[in-house]
């Protein structure tokens, strides 16, 4: 016999300006099988938040990255108006997902929620086709006369990461690219301990997620 399994449901952390939006939208969650929302008064862990906004005032930002210092989890954003300035400050506070209040009905809020909770994300094509301008510009003005890349590595660093990944060891690294292995050592701490990553194969993984190698 197949032994039962219980799916945990997705926990939602649900935040209004007002309490009637709070109560809709956590009414409609609530009747959905597979999420709960969490209480607002005594929160409990929960695995994505939804926060509703007219704009991107100084207190939402600061909700935001509250949200994202303490409770760690992806946010779904549901605002009134958003502009191309307040995009990026929203991805940077770990929202994953911006649905436009207008287009925001029960269902959409729905989807969005299971797709936060399941590592995906959702813009609309206009915002999508905006952060990515963004990026480009950050990458070309910012991060390239610096000698980085959007993941953070350096070319030197990408490059001893992407060796590590087919193998080598440091002996070969550095024959490979000409350094002395207490170069390669340099560059693999520098990596570990600026990225807070915990050891090679660490560093190996971060680079492969980032899409660098």
């Amino acid at each position: 016999m197949t032994p039962h399994t219980t799916i945990r449901p997705i926990k939602a952390l649900v935040r209004a300006p007002d309490p009637l939006t709070r109560s809709a939208i956590s009414s409609h969650l609530d009747a959905t099988p597979a999420i709960e929302v969490v209480s607002e008064e005594r929160p409990e862990p929960a695995d994505v938040a939804v926060v509703v906004a007219d704009r991107m005032t100084v207190e939402v930002t600061s909700l935001l990255r509250r949200i994202k210092n303490t409770l760690r989890i992806p946010i779904v954003l549901i605002p009134s108006e958003i502009d191309r300035a307040d995009l990026f400050t929203a991805v940077e506070c770990q929202v994953v997902a911006v649905l436009p209040r207008v287009a925001a009905t029960s269902e959409r809020i729905e989807e969005a929620v299971r797709t936060a909770a399941a590592g995906g994300g959702a813009l609309p094509a206009p915002l999508l086709g905006e952060l990515l301008r963004q990026i480009e510009r950050m990458q070309r003005e910012v991060l390239s006369p610096h000698g980085l890349h959007t993941s953070g590595l350096t070319p030197r660093e990408i490059d001893v990461l992407r060796l590590m990944s087919e193998g080598l060891d440091t002996a070969e690294i550095a024959d490979k690219m000409c350094l002395s292995e207490r170069a390669v050592k340099r560059v693999i701490f520098g990596v570990t301990r600026r990225l807070n990553l915990r050891n090679r194969p660490h560093a190996v993984a971060y680079a492969l997620r980032s899409g660098v190698i």
